[in-house]
């Protein structure tokens, strides 16, 4: 992981970036090595418990653009051996009658702060996704998942072709502007009831089929404050 990201780094820089923040966000956000990573970067570990979750320091000054790399495939697609969203304790999210991944929330919320987002690593079936969602966007896939397995490309070959990638996409990073919907439904389909039971007296949130929690919005930020405290905190 922290060789892929050095790649998405390095690339970034050579097509001219000034600055690149790196978030750690997975588990326990405390998974990278920074000593392996260029010295113009800044890294944002462990989690502060703010509503931008994996997308934190965001909305702390300007970005002209967002890579995603090491990215999975949502909760119950069977393109990657490890597809979760958020965490293991939810069936599938849904989000407007789509599958929700991880990278569907985060891409949202760099839309969200008018940031595109240029590039996203990771299994094939997301990155498919990804061009669906934004035509223009970068994509490097360097597994595809079948059952409980996963073929990969060699390590090396992944670290070439994400910082050759990562260098285009600085380059077309105007092109990839989030496209954001007016509103938003978000389902959660908790894998246990009791759960789902504890979590529909959120705000606003309202229970279905005993398992799924249900929340509508026009306003994003208020979709991640849902997250925050029924999906993450589930």
């Amino acid at each position: 992981m922290t060789r892929e990201v050095a790649a998405a780094c390095r690339g970034a820089l050579a097509a001219g970036a000034e600055e690149v923040l790196v978030k750690d966000a997975h588990d326990s956000a405390r998974n990278i090595d920074p000593a392996m990573l260029p010295r113009k970067i800044r890294m944002n570990r462990s989690w502060s418990g703010d509503l931008l979750s994996m997308m934190s320091g965001l909305d702390q000054e300007r970005f002209d653009a967002v890579f995603f790399t090491g990215y999975h495939a949502w909760a119950s697609c069977p393109g990657n051996s490890l597809s979760h969203t958020m965490n293991g304790r939810n069936n599938l999210v849904r989000l407007n009658g789509m599958l929700c991944s991880e990278f569907l929330i985060n891409a949202y919320t760099a839309g969200y702060f008018g940031v595109p987002v240029a590039m996203v690593t990771g299994d094939k079936a997301l990155c498919d996704f990804a061009r669906e969602l934004i035509p223009a966007i970068t994509t490097v896939p360097v597994n595809e998942g079948r059952g409980g397995g996963v073929t990969s490309i060699h390590p090396d070959e992944a670290v070439e072709r994400i910082e050759a990638a990562a260098q285009e996409a600085v380059k077309h990073a105007a092109e990839c502007v989030v496209p954001m919907p007016e509103k938003f439904h978000m389902e959660i389909d908790f894998v246990k009831h009791h759960v789902a039971y504890s979590k529909h007296f959120y705000p606003g949130a309202y229970l279905k089929d005993n398992k799924v929690v249900c929340f509508d919005t026009g306003d994003w930020y208020e979709i991640l404050r849902f997250c925050h405290f029924v999906l993450s905190n589930a």
